[in-house]
C-alpha cells in the first residue's frame, strides 16, 4: 500500500484497530529518538483551553495503557501514568502506509507500529 495522508479522523479510525494490542512509539525529536512500548487500552484526545502559552498543545492524541521507555540508559523505564501524549497541531501531518503510522509535527516525528 502506497502511503498517503490521512485527515485526523481516517487516522483515528485506523489507529483505533489497534486496541488491546501492543504498539510502540518512535520519537524523532533533531537527534534524539526515543522508544515507547505500550499495551494500548485506548485511545482519547484532549484539549486544553486553559493554556498558559503556545508551548502547551491545544489537542493531545493520548494513548492509554501500560509500557515503558528506552532511553539511553540501560533498562527500559516504566511509563510515569497510563498515558503517553503527544501533542497536536492545525499543521500536524498524518501518514499511513499500511504497517505504520506517522505523525508529522513541527516539534518531531512520531512513528507508531505494532511491536
Amino acid at each position: 500500500m502506497d502511503q498517503h495522508f490521512l485527515s485526523v479522523e481516517e487516522f483515528n479510525e485506523l489507529l483505533n484497530n489497534w486496541n488491546g494490542q501492543t504498539i510502540k512509539i518512535s520519537k524523532i525529536e533533531m537527534d534524539d529518538v526515543d522508544e515507547t512500548m505500550i499495551q494500548l487500552k485506548n485511545i482519547s484526545y484532549a484539549t486544553n483551553t486553559r493554556r498558559i502559552d503556545d508551548y502547551e498543545p491545544m489537542h493531545a492524541l493520548q494513548f492509554n495503557g501500560t509500557g515503558n521507555v528506552d532511553t539511553d540508559s540501560e533498562d527500559p523505564q516504566p511509563l510515569p501514568s497510563e498515558l503517553y501524549e503527544i501533542p497536536l497541531e492545525d499543521s500536524s501531518l498524518y501518514e499511513f502506509d499500511g504497517s505504520s503510522f506517522l505523525l508529522s509535527t513541527s516539534r518531531g516525528v512520531y512513528k507508531i507500529e505494532l511491536a
